[in-house]
């Protein structure tokens, strides 16, 4: 029977479990190795605890497995960036329409709520301390080593790797196939630090994406249900490298972040960067993502991305949504369904990994520039004007499930209607001045100006429904 295939997933971190919580239902036997011990039974927990910024794709995505109501819930709401000058003066960029805001979530919270939501499945099994050390890609079989070095042996009908930018079993792939593979570590590091409350009080206005942006690097802090905020400083590792002691490293703040001294503590700041070495960032390609009916990467497994779009996690949470997709429209039968996710998908997954990583300028420079602003109010007027065809790029990204490559193709030509523009206004304004010079009447120049808008405007909306949508 269709319904009793077994799978085998590597990985429980938050793309493993909602992968898990989905196969679930469809009656496969599913189980799921993960090589670390339990999250839940651990005080803390080593690895990558950037807050997450969950946002349409992910909702999506939980949603499918019932979820969404209770992650939204123990989330807040983030409806802008918050921009902290230099001079310690503060002012919004929003994201969107009023109500359309980015959730910041607690990733253990997540993590544990997935791990429990897959537990409450009779046909899911987790079993923690294992290790993928070897695969049969042609009989199907995978060996796990387990903390006493003895070796399980799983055979089942779907292997999928979720199991981050470190992938066992991507390693192991590229090792039988002609997988290509691409990573980049960006010259930036990071060290999280963070705002307690302030008389039991948020210490910053709450619903906002808190930045310090400061050209070659920024800092930013997310609130916490428990009105913490998790702060995050992103900078070359050269830069890191140079603060040697304790007044190097309060200097380096009251310079660059003056504000945030008194929130974060100097002797907090302190005592966390000389003792804590700043992590790297990688940005990961491959392709492609199966081999033959057995085998599939997801996730950070197949697309790590640098943090900077804040849709690592929405994107793998959508490769769970279009891996279900695909089962539906083939019926379940692998040997379709896994050629046609990897050609499906990665054209998406290149885009966002190439978004992300420009995203990080954006945010630690071009915030600070007034061509930014004004395309930023430009984008907001034209969708105001043209609502059913004019869609900002974060608008598309954060807040549709628009695929990804289209997102970036759409902004393409938004840029070149948007160049247009301008030199259209820019000969409307020469053109005024050569009719008043010729002493043309005042009502003649209104209507012609007026005329010439009324035409402009038509242009416009006739070039975006035909090369936009």
């Amino acid at each position: 029977m269709e319904n009793t295939k077994n799978v085998v997933i590597v990985g429980a971190g938050l793309v493993g479990s909602l992968n898990a919580c989905n196969l679930a239902k469809r009656g496969f036997h599913v189980k799921v190795y993960e090589r670390r011990p339990d999250i839940r039974t651990q005080q803390h927990v080593k690895g990558r605890s950037i807050n997450l910024a969950l946002s349409c794709r992910g909702r999506e995505a939980l949603k499918m497995v019932g979820l969404e109501e209770t992650v939204v819930r123990n989330g807040i709401p983030m409806r802008a960036r918050m921009i902290h000058d230099l001079d310690g003066k503060r002012h919004p960029i929003p994201y969107g329409e009023k109500d359309q805001y980015i959730m910041s979530v607690d990733r253990r919270n997540l993590n544990e709520l997935l791990l429990n939501a897959a537990e409450k499945h009779d046909n899911i099994e987790f079993v923690f301390e294992h290790k993928l050390v070897r695969c049969n890609f042609e009989s199907g079989q995978a060996e796990f080593e387990g903390p006493d070095k003895s070796i399980v042996t799983e055979t089942a009908d779907l292997f999928i790797g979720c199991d981050g930018a470190f992938s066992s079993l991507r390693n192991l792939m590229m090792r039988a196939t002609r997988l290509n593979y691409q990573q980049e570590y960006i010259p930036h590091g990071y060290i999280e630090l963070t705002i307690q409350p302030t008389n039991n009080e948020f210490a910053m206005e709450v619903n906002y994406l808190h930045i310090w942006p400061r050209n070659e690097y920024m800092m930013i802090a997310l609130p916490n249900q428990d009105k913490t905020y998790t702060t995050t400083l992103f900078m070359p590792f050269k830069v890191f490298e140079s603060l040697q002691t304790e007044d190097d490293i309060i200097k380096f703040f009251k310079e660059n972040y003056p504000d945030a001294v008194p929130l974060l503590g100097e002797g907090h700041i302190k005592q966390t960067l000389i003792t804590t070495k700043a992590q790297s960032l990688i940005s990961v390609k491959c392709y492609p993502y199966h081999i033959g009916s057995n085998w599939l990467i997801m996730g950070d497994a197949a697309h790590a991305m640098v943090p900077f779009y804040g849709q690592g996690m929405n994107a793998g949470f959508e490769d769970c949504i279009v891996l279900d997709e695909l089962m539906n429209k083939y019926d379940l039968d692998f040997s379709q369904v896994l050629p046609a996710y990897t050609e499906k998908r990665h054209i998406d997954a290149t885009a966002i990994c190439d978004l992300a990583m420009y995203n990080y300028i954006e945010m630690r420079s071009a915030v600070n520039s007034k061509l930014f602003l004004l395309r930023k109010k430009m984008d907001n007027l034209l969708q105001k004007l043209f609502p059913n065809s004019w869609i900002p790029l974060y608008t598309m990204v954060s807040f549709t499930r628009t695929r990804y490559h289209e997102c970036v193709a759409r902004r393409a030509k938004q840029d070149k209607i948007i160049q247009y523009c301008g030199y259209t206004l820019l000969l409307l304004a020469t053109g005024g001045v050569v009719v008043m010079v010729k002493g043309v009447g005042t009502d003649h120049i209104l209507t012609t100006v007026t005329d010439w808008f009324s035409q402009l405007y038509s242009y416009i909306e006739t070039t975006l429904h035909r090369f936009i949508l």
